[in-house]
């Protein structure tokens, strides 16, 4: 029996094709001609303030500033008009202009702190987003959230708090890798400033390449995402960095038994009164468990006194340009590493490296707004294992994109062009000691368009995307579609979702002990073979995605929301790393089906916070010969968050984090053979001695269950400030805090279980300036 994935899928297909070209048919229907824009800054640093209010005064015209602190303001007219400008903790200021008709006024506010730090704030800003937007499966994170989480080993980190977010499961704290409703990581797109990054999580599952403190925003769609992003079929991690500070050198150093970190920035040109400035900022971040493990936690060794075998750097820098009038120019670089070496599990390295432009274009005579990027990417890894061939994969990147957006009164057009070229190098030899390789290069052109109409009551956002995919000579029409209902003032109802395509796969096995080999290559160019033996004549992986979900203001400070999801994948494409012959095909096609619900609610107090997360979830493939549950189909996954402030000012603050998840499916062992390996036709096989012992897998995949997991980490922090831009913070924390036994891997053929991280309690102390 096969996965009925969706009978109706080409109706629904065509469908959302039709909605999609009959609202943006209307694109420019609403663009008017008489408009005010600029930023919004904070008169003491320089840094933009996001999310802040602005709007005319006596009028329904207002806009939230975006996450670079930009409004732009259309529809009133001609007159005399007043535009306020708040945000809470701040100063409340104005700006009076004329307009006639065709002009384009642009000013920029300046708020002054008044001193005082909110909880509201945020939840001020979150709660009129969700009016304005329709935010299917969509979480928009800041660092301050990412600080508010318990800081494992002092280290507050954005790879923690993804862990978090509903309907995302880690596979561990060791190992570890995130899988977003339903779709394997192969299947989610990670944004750096606009570029791909291949591997963004270390082999120490607590951290990620990216440092919080440089972080602006981090945008996370779990599922039904718009058109803005395409070459992906599942999720969407977008990363946003902000510039160095404007008016003085700062900085900070920190250090704990997990990792060393160092930042620096400084103005080139000082922030002045027009929003002018150039500013600069170097981070480097470096692992220090593998050195500090046998002094603080020799029982955690994974065995045999190996210690905890993990060692990674990162380095980010950034330099930035920004003029008066709103626009804005970045050039960035990076280079990030991985190393684990575990003499009984493999030997495995991986570097991702990078740099780029991107741009922020506010012409003066023009209400068009225009951005975009370009830049490059170098991603490789390499594995040793005992008796085995090494497998390494690389694959290099280049590409842009430019986007342009229209602001009306009651909508929005954006629409944008993205060019990407890759290139491939894989090699693999499998235990039949057949060679699998790709040196491939591939090209992807796409274009696409979004349009989003508002009143007080619905919100609709229909878009496309057309994607061309140059080595498969195979165009795609993908539409999307999101809306949202304002039922009441604290009750919103959103649907959404889309059809979405890719050309990248994994070159991961869901049999292999450890996957912490994260090779990529790009779609094949041979021939595939089908279910029924044809040969495929689409080889692109394949999804559509329906979500639909229910946000409730309960009160002030208490907000609930509950979404289910469905995402069928009527083509993944993995590699066959069990061909016997060189005749058969390199590759063999699954399909799937993932299904949800996701629970969320969140209260946030002055003093305290509390979220807790609950996530129902099937995930199935059937790979033609039997259906089967995935590697990471988690049935239950909670999550509790606390944190409380024991003082006005934040100084002092605890944090704890509780987590459980159901156990993960496996293939059980049926038995064990002498694995003898013949080097010719005339090898005597009566005398020789065989090499290594192979394993029998059940025939069933996946019929099997692990334990289930939980864990609960603590953290307490305080501030000591010496004058307002200098001091000292202490962490202590404590991972595991019970000591929880959760199983990492079962080595088959020694016959001995390897647990995650065990207790771990650790100090940290950053020094800031």
């Amino acid at each position: 029996m096969k996965i009925n994935l969706y009978k109706n899928f080409h109706s629904l297909k065509t469908t959302f094709t039709i909605l999609s070209f009959f609202f943006i048919a209307v694109l420019f229907n609403e663009i008017t001609a008489q408009t005010v824009r600029g930023n919004v800054f904070d008169k003491e640093t320089g840094e933009p303030i996001s999310f802040a209010d602005v709007y005319l005064d006596g009028t329904t015209i207002g806009v939230n500033t975006d996450v670079g602190g930009f409004y732009t303001l259309s529809g009133m007219g001609a007159g005399t008009f007043k535009l306020i400008a708040k945000y809470l903790g701040y100063d409340t200021i104005s700006f009076t202009f004329k307009a006639a008709p065709g002009d384009i006024v642009s000013h920029n506010f300046y708020l002054k702190s008044e001193g005082i730090q909110l909880t509201q704030v945020n939840v001020t800003a979150r709660r009129e987003i969700a009016r304005t937007d329709v935010q299917i499966s969509k979480i928009s994170v800041s660092p301050k959230q990412i600080k508010a989480l318990p800081s494992l080993g002092g280290e507050p980190d954005v790879a923690q708090y993804l862990q978090v977010i509903p309907g995302i499961v880690s596979t561990g704290d060791q190992g570890g890798q995130l899988f977003i409703r339903g779709g394997a990581p192969v299947q989610n797109k990670i944004l750096l400033d606009g570029l791909n990054i291949y591997n963004p999580f270390h082999s120490l599952g607590l951290f990620s390449v990216f440092e919080t403190e440089i972080i602006r925003n981090v945008d996370v769609f779990t599922a039904g995402f718009d058109a803005e992003y395409g070459g992906r079929t599942n999720a969407i991690i977008d990363i946003k960095t902000r510039e160095g500070d404007k008016k003085k050198i700062s900085g900070f150093g920190s250090i704990s038994p997990f990792t060393g970190k160092i930042l620096l920035e400084a103005p080139i040109k000082k922030f002045s009164e027009d929003g002018s400035s150039i500013s600069i900022l170097a981070t480097g971040k470096k692992s220090l468990i593998s050195h500090t493990d046998n002094l603080f936690y020799k029982y955690a060794s994974l065995g045999d006194s190996i210690g905890l075998p993990f060692d990674f750097t990162d380095f980010y820098s950034k330099v930035s340009i920004a003029s008066g009038s709103g626009s804005k120019f970045n050039v960035f670089g990076f280079n990030f590493k991985d190393g684990y070496n575990n003499p009984f599990v493999a030997n495995i390295g991986w570097a991702n490296t990078g740099f780029g432009a991107d741009f922020l274009l506010v012409p003066a005579t023009s209400s068009i707004i225009i951005d975009g990027v370009l830049g490059y990417t170098n991603y490789t890894t390499e594995i040793n294992e005992a008796n085995q061939d090494p497998r390494s994969s690389g694959i290099r990147e280049i590409g842009g994109e430019i986007n342009f957006n229209y602001y009306g009164d009651k909508s929005e057009v954006k629409y944008g062009f993205d060019f990407r070229a890759m290139a491939t190098d894989f090699e693999f030899v499998n235990p039949f000691k057949i060679r699998l390789q790709q040196n491939q290069n591939t090209t992807e052109i796409s274009t696409w368009a979004k349009y989003k109409y508002k009143t007080d009551r619905f919100i609709i956002e229909p878009s496309i995307r057309l994607m061309y995919y140059a080595s498969q000579r195979r165009f795609s029409p993908e539409p999307r579609f999101g809306a949202k209902a304002i039922i009441t003032e604290k009750i919103r109802f959103k649907f959404g979702g889309g059809y979405y395509t890719q050309n990248v796969i994994s070159t991961t096995n869901d049999r292999d002990i450890v996957n912490l080999f994260n090779g990529f290559l790009t779609g094949p160019e041979e021939a595939v073979k089908d279910f029924d033996n044809s040969n495929l004549e689409n080889k692109l992986l394949r999804a559509i995605h329906a979500v639909g979900g229910l946000e409730v203001d309960v009160t002030n400070d208490l907000t609930l929301n509950l979404e289910s999801y469905y995402k069928a994948f009527p083509q993944i494409l993995v590699i066959n790393r069990n061909k016997t012959t060189s005749l058969e095909s390199d590759y063999a096609k699954e399909i799937g089906e993932a299904y949800g619900v996701d629970f969320s609610a969140k209260v946030d107090k002055d003093k305290y916070s509390i979220w807790s997360t609950y996530s129902y979830g099937f995930v199935k493939r059937d790979d033609g010969e039997q259906i089967y549950p995935t590697v990471f189909d988690r049935r239950h996954n909670m999550n509790l968050v606390f944190s409380y402030y024991f003082d006005k000012k934040k100084n002092t603050s605890f944090g704890l984090r509780w987590n459980y998840g159901s156990g993960f499916p496996f293939t059980l062992t049926r038995g064990f053979y002498n694995n003898q390996t013949l080097g010719s036709a005339n090898s005597d096989f009566l005398t020789s001695n065989p090499q290594d012992i192979g394993i029998i897998y059940s025939e069933t995949r996946n019929s099997g269950r692990l334990p289930g997991y939980h864990r609960l980490d603590m953290s307490l922090s305080h501030k000591i400030e010496f004058n307002r831009s200098t001091g000292v913070e202490l962490n202590a924390s404590v991972t595991n805090a019970y000591d929880r036994d959760n199983i990492f891997y079962f080595d088959r053929l020694r016959y001995s279980r390897v647990n995650q991280l065990p207790i771990m309690p650790a100090m940290a102390a950053k020094f800031y300036f």
